[in-house]
Formats: C-alpha cells, structure tokens, sequence
C-alpha cells in the first residue's frame, strides 16, 4: 500500500488483497497476480504500514528522519517465482519535509542486500471525501547502474543509471464498523535509456492492490484503548513438537508424529490493541516473538522471528476459555528439516519468509484451581503454522505447503 501519510494513521489494522503488477520482461506473460496479507501499526516512533516498517529516528515539524525497510517486488512469471526468488526487503532512510498539513515530500534512498542502490523523490497529500480516503502521489524513481543492470539487464547487460517517474492513488473506504476496502494504482515509467535493454519490451508498467481490511472505528479511533482498564499485555512461553500432517489433520485431532522428534521454543509479546471488534468483546494485540528451533539429527539450530495480530474470545463452560487466531508473517535464518523435506519432496525451493497462522485454546487457571493468585495465569494448547497461502503469493515463494507444530504454553497477563 501507499507509504505512510503525514496526518493521523490508524493505530493499527489488518488487511488482505490481491495485487495486479504488469510484467516488464520478454516473456510470453505479461501480467502476474499475488495475495498480499498487509498489517498496520502505529506508534510514537515506531510503525509498521503495509509493505514498510520504520523507526523515526528524528522528529521536529516539519522535519522528520525515518530508517526503514520496505518490501520490493521482483515482477517475473510466476512458474519462475518459486527458483528466482528475488523479492527482498529493502533498508532505506527517509527525510520529510511537511509543507502544510496533510500533505509531504520525501527524499528517499535504499539498497538491496548487496549495496545496488535506489531512491524516490516523492509529493503526496491525504485527502477525504465522506467516506473514502485518498492519497495521491507523484515521484522520480533513481535507479543506480548496477540496480539497472542486475534486475533490469539480468546480470547479463550494460546499461547506464536510470531516471523514470511514477504517479499513482491510494484509497480507502469506510463500509460500517472496523471494516474498510483499500487499493492502489500506481503506472510507472523507466527512462529512455533504460527501456531499450534487450531483456524489456515494456517502458509503462502498471500495478494496483484491491482488498479489504480492519481497521478501528472512528470512535476507537478518538478514544482509544485504555489500557490501565484492558486485562493488560502478556507474556506467552510455550514449547512444541513437529508434525507432518497439515493444518486439516491436526484441526480434527488426526495427526502424526515426527520421527525424529523436531522441538521447538518460542518467547511471544502481547500488546493489547482494543476489546471490541464489530461490535462483539474481541480482544485484539499486536504481538511478536521468538522460537528457537532445537537441533537434532537431521538439523541444525535456527531461529524465526515472527510478527502477527491476535484475536482472542473469552467465554465461560463454567470456569474462563478463550479461542484466539494470529496471522502474520514469519522469517527463519534456516528452514527446518520438517518443512524442507515437504517441500522439496513436492519439488519446491523453500522460502524463509513465510505466512504466520496461531490456532489457540487456553483456560484461566484461577478459574479453574479457585484461586485469585493464579486468575493471571492461562494454560494452552496452540498450533505453530507456517504457510505460503496455496502458492498464491511471490513473497512466500509461490509454495503449496510449510510446517505445523503443536505446543503447550503459559500465558501470563500483566
């Protein structure tokens, strides 16, 4: 989605959509389609929005400093996306200057991994009209030489620096509730130099994103959580053990052991966000954490980090239960052996970015031992996925499968 505006954003938020992007190469497909989960949060310094995630590293209006990253696409047919993974977070610092309210001009600079570097001169302002927000935007896109020719030229061509524009909207829609349509278009232009490359038959490219999202009301909005009244954030420990079988099999308590008795360790932060959604007494946290993956004799240790937003229920079958549903994202340092060996059995190169989905139940253990020192405490059963959405999505690496791991964990409400 559209970088963030220079008026109030929301303080958090989760969305799903499809994006459209034409395809710049010679090849005998022109466009290609993704699903694309987003997550908004936003804070004093830190955000997350979208496809970007930043700190504020200095803010004094109409001055602000940003280091952050954000998500590039690499727009091929998707029968290659799976071998040429070449989607990547980018880092990038960002100075705003904020002429007037609601409206900005960013100086951008990034780089891929390996220092190819790139950079955006962008004017935008944020508008409304009744119930529809908008963002128009207009930019030069600097792309460096050896940005040009490793993912314009292909490693194989000589080309010189670039100098294109781009010029696109971002909407949003209130429908009732916390329930909203977004999307975007942007068209895009690549210098005349640049276009003549063997490897491109297209100059103008389009991209657009349509979907839906959740976001808080305007009343959550000007009177947000009280958190002192909230049951407060929380702390989750929780130890698991993989299994082959998939997200349906475990869901109906049908599923399989390791053989070789994979374990996992993970560390969660909750950070609460509202009680209410639609309406209903939905409590909603951000929440990121930690697993530590064991070794043993078909792997080594690696380490994923995960970042998602929560949902739990909480009724009474007499004593407290609550349902709760994560989705996020996951990145691993090393893919595990059980989704390795799933995957490149069905001939797929795996992916360390991966969809993050949380099935829990837990049950308050005050309630149930009749004890107010323990009424802080819940006790659970949870499903650890890891997915790529039915090969839907480049940025999970166009795969059909992942891993599941079912754990046992302590929840600790403070």
């Amino acid at each position: 989605m559209a970088v963030p505006g220079s008026g109030e954003q929301p303080e958090w938020g989760i969305a799903i959509g499809m994006r459209f992007a034409d395809i710049p190469y010679k090849t005998d497909i022109d466009q290609v389609t993704d699903v694309v989960p987003l997550m908004f949060l936003h804070g004093e310094d830190f955000y997350l929005h979208g496809l970007e995630a930043g700190y504020h590293l200095w803010q004094d209006q109409p001055h602000q400093a940003t280091l952050f990253t954000r998500y590039r696409f690499f727009d091929i047919p998707k029968e290659l996306q799976n071998t040429i993974q070449e989607d990547s977070f980018d880092l990038g610092l960002r100075y705003r200057y904020v002429p007037r309210e609601r409206h900005f001009v960013d100086t951008e600079l990034l780089s891929d991994n390996n220092g190819r570097s790139y950079g955006h001169l962008r004017y935008g302002f944020d508008g409304q009209w009744g119930n529809l927000s908008y963002q128009p935007t207009v930019q030069l896109d600097w792309r460096s030489q050896d940005f040009v020719e490793y993912y314009y030229g292909l490693g194989d061509t000589r080309a010189d620096a670039d100098l294109g524009a781009s010029a696109g909207i971002g909407l949003k829609y209130h429908v009732g509730s916390n329930l909203y349509l977004i999307g975007q278009v942007q068209g895009s232009v690549l210098g005349s130099g640049i276009s003549e490359l063997d490897t491109l038959d297209k100059r103008f490219t389009l991209e657009s994103y349509a979907g839906f999202a959740f976001f808080p009301t305007a009343e959550q909005s000007a009177n947000p959580l009280r958190r002192e009244d909230f049951e407060g954030h929380y702390l989750r420990v929780a130890h698991g053990w993989a299994t082959p079988s998939n997200l349906g099999e475990i869901l109906s308590f049908d599923w399989e052991k390791d053989p070789y008795n994979n374990q996992m360790t993970s560390v969660f932060y909750g950070y609460p966000l509202t009680d209410s959604l639609f309406g209903f007494p939905i409590d909603l946290y951000a929440t990121p954490g930690v697993v530590l993956h064991h070794s043993s004799e078909v792997q080594k240790t690696s380490y994923e980090g995960v970042m998602a937003i929560k949902a739990y229920y909480t009724f009474s079958w007499p004593i407290r239960w609550r349902f709760g549903v994560a989705e996020g994202l996951s990145y691993i340092n090393r893919v595990t052996y059980i989704e390795r060996s799933e995957l490149e059995e069905k001939g797929y190169r795996p992916s360390k970015l991966m969809n993050y989905l949380d099935f829990s139940i837990d049950t308050n253990l005050g309630d149930l031992f009749q004890s107010s020192k323990w009424s802080h405490l819940w006790l659970g059963w949870s499903i650890h996925h890891r997915s790529s959405m039915f090969e839907s999505s480049s940025a999970f690496g166009r795969i059909k499968g992942g891993s599941n791991y079912n754990t046992l964990y302590l929840q600790w409400q403070f």
